[in-house]
């Protein structure tokens, strides 16, 4: 009895082998081919791509601190682990994926879909793909697009501005940018609550907001589109205009501000798109929101706003990582202790994240210098570690 079950396993064992490579055999052969799908639509620019795993970012402290390196799963580790095997194309199968110009040799920079490398692991052509469909793997979604955008960004064996940007902006915008925090619509509610803006009833919406430690909830009212785009646009025009020639200007002083004492409980600067951003580092918040009046008009509007906004002691960078300290571009006096809070002293985000925002941050020219390097050049970010001040390279 015991031997004709054995025998009745090992033979149901045969069969559903034979059944599986047939399968297998299928597919490579074409049978199958409709049902492959290795193609990866609208690949996520956001996400970042470098060559190497680990990325020593240019403004690295001159001891490499925690919140200087980006580590990251690399294109070149991607390609060795599913094609650069010993007895794939690291040994006698050419070509050799094993070096950075073995690779940049099979792709066209700026060119993902004209790039062979890119083509061999997103085809359903059988006799084409790599791996090869009886591998019996593929790469994952993020791993293609991680070659997508690399091909995309210039295909480089150091990452630039390109690899850094979209990943930076997409961390603190989808990060920082949520109803409850730092958020244009928010902003514009509380605004209308205050009435500081005209609106009508269609205008708002409410957002219940729960905290996840406790329970409680707060009501904020939302602006709503087409008003929202309409408010906070304004606003930001006025804040550059006045900044530029706070004379001549000076009509255009915002007097709509953030937090107290405005509000009974403060709220945050918007920080939801890139304009934001650059915004908010060239005009940073705190000079847009006083705890009293700065001037005072004959009508009696309370205006909250600096006149000179390179008279600041914190900045956007300072705010996002502790490692650094600011010094007041205006009066060349360093800050005595950090300002991480952004990223809750570096809970927040992860240390890697840090790193790519500050490679961004120095990086895009969009920034000005004043914003990086000071008025003179001096340097006004320096690492509290070891007092290592960041000047221009």
């Amino acid at each position: 009895m015991g031997n004709l079950r054995l025998r009745k396993i090992a033979t149901s064992i045969v069969v559903i082998l034979f059944i599986l490579t047939a399968m297998i055999q299928c597919t490579k052969d074409g049978v199958n081919a409709p049902l492959i799908q290795r193609a990866v639509v609208d690949p996520d620019s956001t996400v970042f791509a470098s060559f190497y795993d680990t990325v020593w970012i240019n403004q690295r402290d001159v001891t490499p601190d925690v919140n200087d390196v980006i580590g990251s799963w690399g294109v070149l580790s991607i390609i060795k682990s599913n094609c650069g095997s010993s007895a794939c194309h690291s040994g006698s199968f050419k070509p050799s994926l094993a070096t950075y110009a073995d690779i940049r040799a099979l792709v066209v920079p700026g060119n993902p879909e004209g790039s062979k490398l890119y083509q061999l692991i997103t085809t359903s052509e059988v006799a084409k793909a790599m791996p090869p469909v009886n591998y019996g793997v593929d790469l994952s979604v993020t791993e293609k697009t991680k070659i997508y955008n690399w091909i995309k960004h210039g295909a480089y064996e150091r990452p630039v501005l390109e690899d850094f940007r979209p990943a930076a902006v997409s961390l603190i915008t989808n990060g920082c940018g949520s109803a409850n925090c730092h958020n244009q619509a928010t902003v514009g509610g509380a605004w209308a609550r205050r009435n500081l803006i005209s609106v009508a009833p269609g205008d708002t919406v409410s957002y219940n907001y729960i905290n996840p430690g406790n329970g409680s909830v707060t009501i904020y009212a939302q602006l709503k589109e087409p008003k929202l785009s309409q408010v906070w646009n304004a606003y930001k025009d006025s804040a550059r205009k006045f900044a530029a020639d706070t004379v001549a200007n000076a009509s255009f002083r915002p007097y709509k501000t953030f937090g107290t004492p405005i509000v009974a409980s403060s709220y945050r600067g918007p920080l939801n798109t890139y304009d934001d951003l650059i915004f908010d580092i060239h005009y940073p918040k705190s000079l847009r929101t006083n705890g009293t009046p700065l001037y005072t008009s004959p009508s009696g509007v309370k205006y909250y706003n600096r006149g000179n906004v390179l008279d600041a002691s914190s900045a956007l960078i300072s705010r996002i990582d502790s490692t650094i300290l600011l010094a007041n571009p205006t009066t060349k006096v360093w800050a005595t202790k950090h300002q991480g809070d952004m990223a809750y002293g570096d809970g927040g985000l992860s240390r890697s994240e840090i790193a790519l925002i500050k490679a961004w941050y120095f990086a895009d020219p969009n920034i000005a210098d004043v914003w990086k390097y000071g008025k003179d050049g001096s340097g006004i970010f320096k690492y509290r570690n070891t007092g290592t001040i960041i000047k221009k390279n």
